[in-house]
């Protein structure tokens, strides 16, 4: 899989014809996942390099329903809608690493819209007060009775030699 495919509009080539096809699938895959939405201009001076893509007031998160691409054209409703959306592009850059797609507008030609799967937002939790207990199956439990909380982490033979390995690293030498 290449990491990143690349179709233009006005190109006629096997590969081009082959990139849309890919990135169509790609494309079509989204239905009914929540997408991120995010539209910047692109400076006239450094490019797309300069382009800043921390969250700003106009970016979206919606779940995306029946998305498709006709000729140079993409196609997509928003959920509870009636009215299709579309945008035709130029060009289409697929991030297949970072699972992304970079839209070139037709109309719009200083103008990316870049549609991805929002990030994966980890939960943190800081336990002040734990007990740890080791039960059957290599599974170890971590609790705090004050917050009323209890974590199961099932330890594969290969974890408790790394856990151990890690906790002798953190030991004092005496």
């Amino acid at each position: 899989m290449q990491l990143k495919i690349v179709w233009q509009s006005g190109i006629d080539s096997p590969e081009n014809t082959d990139n849309l096809y890919h990135i169509s699938q790609w494309w079509a895959n989204l239905n009914g996942k929540e997408i991120t939405w995010v539209e910047r201009l692109i400076p006239q001076i450094g490019g797309m390099s300069e382009i800043h893509w921390h969250p700003q007031r106009f970016d979206e998160t919606f779940m995306i329903v029946n998305p498709e691409i006709r000729a140079d054209t993409l196609y997509w409703y928003k959920p509870d809608s009636p009215v299709e959306r579309n945008s035709t592009v130029q060009k289409l850059e697929l991030d297949n690493l970072q699972q992304q797609l970079y839209l070139y507008s037709q109309l719009e030609s200083d103008v990316v819209i870049r549609i991805g799967i929002p990030e994966v937002k980890y939960q943190t939790l800081e336990i002040k007060n734990v007990e740890i207990a080791l039960g059957e199956d290599n599974i170890m439990l971590l609790w705090d009775s004050e917050q009323e909380l209890e974590i199961k982490i099932a330890l594969s033979s290969e974890n408790i030699v790394k856990l151990k390995e890690l906790l002798a690293e953190k030991q004092p030498h005496i």
